[in-house]
């Protein structure tokens, strides 16, 4: 059994690191399996040696974004525990420290792990980005932030955002209304993040005047785009044909980021991603950036990581399964 003290004063901090009714603590004893005691101005770790040490890095490293300024939640402290589990505690320098841009509510948005603050990186240092990653890791959400710090930075005249308008078990001639009435529920999750960043009477007073455009892919045809900062978003539903449309609209002094998760496309069976074949034939590339994010970069509800990786597990033991069963096979053939 070992023994550890830390330091601990009465504030706000401190508070903030404990939780609501020291929820955090109770967090931190059931990941690393010890016991907590707060007495005396101090927080003392009881538990086996490792176990001990881990926690304690723990600690140091939630303590570190509270007086970052950083409100802690079950997600950002899990995340905290993660590193610290795979030896990578350092990580935790890496993200929340720059505010990439301020709503229209003056909320900083800022990395909340340390995916997203590469991810963020990427961005700024290259012309084209692709982010690839799972449900709620921020991919979309964080390159239309960097569009609107782009634009009030006057680095580019225009933000651009677009889509391709594949159905998912649902027909656009279905739903009512005109051409753009059938699109707009497609680009939804963009006019909401636009929303937040701008507020919704400098968003429609910019997009009157021409400065924000949000459009179905198929709208880019045969344009050249240049001063934009342009977002193609679900592109895992792009063909091979449009994703190279897309990339070649690409004028002068413009900026590409590109989001999609490959694990939830919904082409006919026969068609391949352009997202897909993108990263295979842009790797390598000088200012292409490719970044990968993880379950890990999840900043939804636990639930939405723990959904995401019993999927991949499930993913995974298909796929040994039909391996399994295609060598069986190979093997009675060779035997008759």
């Amino acid at each position: 059994m070992t023994e550890k003290q830390i330091p601990m004063e009465e504030t706000e901090q401190t508070a903030a690191l404990f939780g609501a009714f020291d929820e955090h603590i109770r967090m931190l004893e059931q990941e690393f399996d010890i016991t907590t005691v707060s007495r005396d101005g101090a927080l003392k770790l009881l538990g086996e040696e490792p176990q001990v040490a881990m926690a304690e890095q723990a600690i140091q490293g939630l303590m570190k974004l509270v007086s970052r300024g950083e409100e802690l939640n079950q997600q950002l402290v899990r995340y905290v525990f993660s590193l610290v589990r795979s030896g990578k505690p350092e990580e935790i320098d890496t993200f929340g420290r720059d505010v990439l841009c301020i709503t229209s509510r003056g909320k900083p948005i800022r990395a909340k792990t340390s995916g997203q603050s590469h991810y963020i990186k990427a961005i700024q240092n290259n012309t084209i980005t692709l982010g690839v990653g799972p449900a709620g890791t921020g991919k979309t959400y964080l390159a239309v932030a960097a569009a609107v710090a782009a634009f009030r930075a006057k680095q580019v005249n225009r933000i651009i955002l677009t889509r391709p308008a594949v159905e998912a078990g649902e027909r656009l001639g279905f739903l009512p209304g005109d051409l753009q009435s059938k699109v707009d529920p497609y680009l939804r999750p963009l006019y909401d993040a636009l929303f937040e960043m701008l507020g919704s009477e400098t968003y429609e007073k910019y997009v009157e005047r021409g400065n924000i455009e949000v459009a179905p892919l198929a709208y880019m045809r045969g344009r050249t785009l240049d001063d934009s900062f342009i977002i193609l978003d679900e592109a895992q539903n792009t063909s091979r044909e449009q994703m190279k449309m897309f990339l070649t609209r690409m004028g002068f002094g413009s900026k590409i980021v590109i989001t999609g998760d490959i694990t939830q496309i919904d082409l006919p069976g026969d068609k391949v991603s352009g997202l897909k074949e993108a990263m295979r034939i842009l790797q390598g590339v000088e200012d292409i950036s490719i970044c990968r994010l993880t379950g890990a970069d999840v900043v939804r509800h636990v639930l939405v990581q723990r959904i995401i990786k019993a999927y991949e597990e499930d993913e995974q033991r298909q796929h040994r399964q039909a391996k399994e069963a295609e060598r069986h096979g190979t093997r009675n053939h060779s035997g008759k």
